[in-house]
This record gives structure tokens, sequence and C-alpha cells, in this order.
């Protein structure tokens, strides 16, 4: 009798979801989260739903284009990459060498 084994192709690759890619994929959907609860709080406050469905159709497809053109502008991890270089100092200013000096004893210490 013959044994089949599946092979799992793309088990490295990231998820894909109409176009979205990694992490967009959960911004969508908790962005649809928000449109919900959105949309529940606005109905139980007691605005027609003549107004309230043009607020949450507006905003969901805006929310939409924004994750869509996120997904394509950075790609999987762009977005972490862009984000981390935003954070990093532009310069890095010692008014003393101290620090410098105390690592060059440490080095001779640890080589005896």
């Amino acid at each position: 009798m013959a044994v089949v084994y599946h092979v799992n192709k793309g088990v490295s690759r990231p998820i894909v979801f109409k176009g979205l890619k990694a992490q967009y994929i959960a911004y969508l959907a908790g962005g649809l989260v928000a449109l919900l609860i959105l949309f529940a709080v606005l109905y139980i406050i007691g605005l027609p739903l003549m107004v309230i469905l043009p607020v949450i159709g507006t905003a969901g497809a805006s929310l939409f284009w924004a994750v869509d053109r996120l997904s394509k502008r950075f790609g999987e991890h762009g977005l972490k990459k862009y984000l981390a270089r935003s954070r990093l100092p532009k310069a890095i200013r010692y008014r003393s060498r101290k620090q410098f000096i105390h690592l060059k004893y440490r080095k001779q210490i640890r080589a005896k």
C-alpha cells in the first residue's frame, strides 16, 4: 500500500489575503471591529440609520484604501523598519570621554 506525504509549500511565506500582506490583515481586522463598535454606539445614541450608514461606509472605504496603500508601499516588514528608523537619534553627543576610557581598561583587564 502506498503512503501519501503532503508537502507544505510556502511554510515560511507571509500570509497574503486579497493583496494584503502580514500584519496589514490584522490592522484591517482591528479597524473593522472599531467600525462595528462605532456603528453600535451611534445606533444606541439614537442617530438615524440614514446618517450612520454613510458615515460608516465612508470610514470603511477609507480604511480599506489606507491599509491597502500601506501594504503596497511598505510590504511585509517595511512599515516596522520605517517606524524604527524614525525613532533613531540624529546625533549622539558626549561631553566626556570617560565612558570610552573605561572600556579600554576593561578590555585590558579581561585579556589578562
